[in-house]
């Protein structure tokens, strides 16, 4: 089928068109209406991205279903996925329609949210498709406004501060991309990403204002770069939007947040920092393990001694990025298979932690741990179901969860045994707080009044449940589903990565190892 990747990023934002200038009145049927379009929008779209999947080669490490059109200024629509980015696209498509259906319960202003959440996923989509720099930073940064007005108009109390919080964090480090964006343009005179991947960028060593820059233009653009993705992932110290977002973000515009859009801070990582400044990112590698591993247990340390339910799993997503970045700079097979297998693996348990959170919230409008206890007793259901994903998230044997953690820390150990040690202690912390969460939420004598009359989960949330169960237990046994499709891309990114090192470029390994 021809430009099938148009077609799937833009079926979203054709719904929101039609929802915006079709769709009139508050009332009942017009805000049923609304949630049907968004249901069959975000389903359609991702049946059809499964095609995408049928016919996509493993063994091809180049880019496929490439569409090109010419559109500005000499730069061009360009898209295309190769092994690395064609599962973040299934995964944006898999999670969309669940989050729609964790919507049904919204009753105000529905249009306007049910069109923010279909612009966000085109949006969404369009970061890992897009194969033009400048095309690629409109998808990336717009995302910015539908989170948003997401947070600000259907958040908590204190929306606006966090929305706006989550907008200048993530603006200004994007700020810094814009001016490398323009610099590689200035010097390779394209904006293509596959020719960016084979441009070699200057990486002789300078001095500027006293300071000797080892690695030169690399090292600055890795930086540039570096600052707008590690705020999206986000990296400690640069996390502290992220709590604040998650828990005044209403259940849907979390889920999206923790399975979707911090993984384009690692996509990105893997699609530009490492193939097109690899002496840079040699030049600072140590600083970004050291940085993951911080992240690994502080943030856990601070998921301790949380007594919002929503903030503890908001930290515990930036421990679990932590592996991410780790396995991302750790630059060999395992570290990067572990890296997106984590990434893909979190989408589907974060987003289930943050929809079980939901389910109470739903219920008795309080994410205080301390408000519950005994739910076990009116809830077995919700318990079992909150109990299968608190273990994926430990990293239990037999769920996704444990094969990411595994394959980063196995790739972690050949490059830096510290650095590794640090991280396993993160997995015992996890389960520490994991497992002290389920127990206070959960078990225990139910002896508050106001759990009394509490229900169980709906047949509409099983049935939402039921994909996230399917896929963290499908990828916890078989995880070739994963490595078989993103192996072959990844081999031939580090097999360049060396490469480029090797080619005189090994000024940045001499200045890591010193």
């Amino acid at each position: 089928m021809d430009n099938l990747l148009s077609i799937v990023t833009f079926i979203p934002a054709l719904a929101a068109a039609i929802l915006a200038i079709f769709l009139r009145g508050e009332d009942a049927a017009a805000q049923r209406n609304a949630k049907w379009l968004a249901l069959i929008a975000t389903s359609v779209t991702f049946l059809i991205s499964l095609f995408i999947l049928a016919e996509f080669d493993p063994s091809n490490t180049g880019f496929q279903y490439v569409e090109e059109a010419d559109w500005l200024l000499g730069m061009k629509y360009k898209m295309g996925v190769d092994g690395i980015s064609v599962l973040f696209v299934m995964l944006t498509t898999f999670m969309m329609p669940l989050v729609i259906a964790a919507s049904w319960k919204v009753d105000s202003r529905v249009k306007e949210y049910m069109i923010a959440f279909l612009l966000l996923e085109t949006l969404m989509l369009g970061v890992f498709m897009a194969l033009d720099l400048v095309l690629f930073y409109l998808f990336f940064e717009a995302g910015l406004i539908p989170m948003f007005l997401i947070i600000g108009i259907w958040g908590g109390k204190n929306r606006i501060y966090a929305s706006f919080k989550f907008f200048l964090y993530t603006l200004l480090g994007s700020v810094l991309m814009l001016v490398a964006i323009v610099a590689m343009f200035a010097d390779a005179g394209t904006t293509d990403i596959p020719t960016l991947m084979t441009h070699v960028f200057d990486s002789e060593s300078f001095s500027v204002l006293g300071i000797h820059v080892v690695g030169g233009m690399q090292t600055l653009m890795f930086l540039a770069f570096f600052a707008s993705f590690a705020v999206k992932m986000p990296m400690w110290p640069v996390h502290t939007w992220l709590p604040d977002a998650h828990v005044q973000a209403p259940t849907a515009g979390s889920v999206v947040l923790a399975a979707i859009l911090l993984k384009m801070g690692g996509y990105g990582f893997l699609r530009f920092s490492l193939p097109m400044f690899p002496v840079g990112a040699d030049v600072l590698t140590p600083l970004v393990l050291w940085m993951s591993a911080i992240a690994i247990v502080y943030t856990s340390l601070v998921a301790l001694v949380q007594d919002d339910m929503k903030k503890l799993i908001a930290y515990s997503s930036v421990a679990h990025m932590g592996y991410v970045t780790m396995g991302i700079f750790a630059a060999n097979q395992q570290g990067i298979d572990g890296a997106i297998f984590q990434m893909l693996s979190h989408g589907f348990i974060s987003g289930a932690l943050f929809l079980c959170v939901g389910v109470i919230y739903d219920r008795m409008h309080t994410r205080e741990i301390d408000a519950y206890g005994g739910l076990v007793n009116r809830m077995p259901a919700y318990a079992l179901i909150f109990m299968f994903f608190t273990m994926a998230n430990v990293g239990l044997p037999g769920t996704s969860g444990f094969i990411g953690e595994f394959l980063v820390l196995v790739g972690i150990f050949q490059v830096n045994t510290w650095v590794a040690a640090v991280a396993a202690s993160g997995v015992i912390l996890s389960a520490a707080y994991a497992l002290w969460l389920y127990r206070r939420v959960v078990f225990g004598d139910l002896i508050k009044e106001s759990l009394k009359s509490i229900t169980d989960m709906t047949s509409r949330e099983k049935a939402i449940f039921a994909p996230l169960v399917v896929m963290t237990l499908l990828l916890g046994v078989y995880p070739a589903l994963i490595t078989d499709i993103i192996g072959p891309s990844v081999e031939a990114l580090i097999h360049n990565y060396d490469l480029a090192l090797a080619d005189g470029s090994s000024v940045g390994t001499v200045a890591a190892s010193h």
